[in-house]
């Protein structure tokens, strides 16, 4: 069975490298916000060319203290409404409810899956206070445009950058783009940990001295709080390995772009649809959809065949059972994709002889 994603063996080149850094840190006996953390925190705002990174437990919690972190900033107030894709991942519209705010769910488009410039100009509203923006799949699109339009009409620009580690748009890295982003690095992401982590890149020095407050119970000083705050913290050893995995990260990009050129050129079948094309920088392929409309018999058969695949996502958040108030909503593009979308095998360790078997099963598909 060709694996949907070998984490083992895409761990294993930096095995050594892990095991030293924790050999280091454990030796310091300093285990929580400690040096691996701060310098983590440095890189990776290099990296995404920011001027701060805040280190958090996991992707959700960073965009939960971003939302939060503008409530205490007078910027956004409770009930404020933010668009979001409908399809988008429910961490997505979890994050905006849990920090009291409203999502209001846009469908999206059939090009690439993600909020378009067009999609924004039709839905703002005089109630619409922020935009989410979310790289689904590991793609930026339209990001510069729709930056443009928030900057213009006084919106504040969230990216949802869970996907997309390295992408860019017009040479500006995800993270780089709007007023906040969030990441996570949970292990299966193109810049993954072992264990569970998440960061925030901002350069708005005080939303980034909020944020790191806040995911501290709410403190700057020990036993001193100035906020209502919440404990989100990067473990050290976690911050560790996503040093190590930093300095790889283009590499590995450009391997998952390679095999992404492979599937395009190769994958022909008039049952199946691929995403549109765009320029490798904009699409660091976090996952590689194709669309099927007998995607449930595709996916049996793939499986059959020895290819195992993913469903991004089965069922949307508006049909949802928690979110019962939605479930007569109606958004056509969103359920379209999550009735057709199946994810083949993509990242760096997928081999030319795997890719090839993937293929070769797709394109007999009948």
């Amino acid at each position: 069975m060709i694996p949907y994603l070998n984490l083992k063996k895409l761990n294993e080149p930096y095995q050594d490298a892990f095991l030293e850094k924790t050999k280091l840190f454990f030796n310091k006996g300093h285990y929580i916000l400690g040096d691996e953390v701060l310098k983590f925190e440095e890189e990776f705002a290099d990296y995404c060319n920011v001027s701060h990174c805040i280190g958090v437990g996991n992707g959700l919690d960073a965009l939960v203290l971003i939302f939060k972190a503008y409530l205490e900033l007078g910027i956004l107030k409770e009930g404020d409404e933010v668009i979001v894709p409908a399809n988008t991942y429910i961490a997505s519209i979890l994050a905006i409810m849990n920090a009291g705010l409203t999502p209001k769910l846009v469908d999206t488009n059939l090009l690439n899956y993600n909020l378009t410039l067009d999609v924004l100009q039709q839905q703002v509203t005089q109630h619409t206070k922020a935009v989410l923006m979310v790289h689904l799949y590991g793609q930026v699109t339209d990001a510069l445009k729709i930056k443009t339009f928030c900057k213009d009409f006084g919106l504040l620009l969230i990216e949802d950058a869970a996907q997309a580690h390295g992408a860019k748009a017009n040479n500006v890295k995800a993270g780089a783009i709007g007023d906040a982003a969030r990441f996570s690095f949970y292990p299966g992401k193109n810049l993954g940990a072992l264990g569970d982590a998440g960061a925030v890149t901002t350069s708005d020095p005080k939303l980034a001295e909020i944020i790191r407050a806040l995911a501290n119970y709410g403190s700057h000083k020990k036993y001193v709080f100035k906020y209502v705050g919440m404990n989100s913290r990067m473990a050290e050893t976690d911050a560790a390995v996503l040093d190590v995995k930093l300095k790889y990260l283009d590499e590995d990009n450009a391997q998952r772009q390679k095999l992404a050129d492979y599937y395009y050129t190769h994958i022909n079948n008039r049952f199946i649809i691929l995403p549109k094309r765009i320029k490798d920088e904009c699409n660091v392929y976090h996952q590689f959809p194709i669309f099927c409309q007998r995607r449930d018999e595709l996916q049996e058969y793939l499986k059959e065949n020895g290819v195992q695949t993913l469903i991004h996502y089965p069922i949307p958040p508006h049909k949802q059972e928690c979110y019962k108030a939605w479930n007569n909503r109606t958004y056509p593009i969103t359920e379209m994709i999550h009735q057709q979308e199946l994810s083949i095998p993509m990242s760096q360790v997928v081999t030319e002889a795997e890719a090839k078997i993937v293929v070769d099963v797709l394109n007999s598909f009948r």
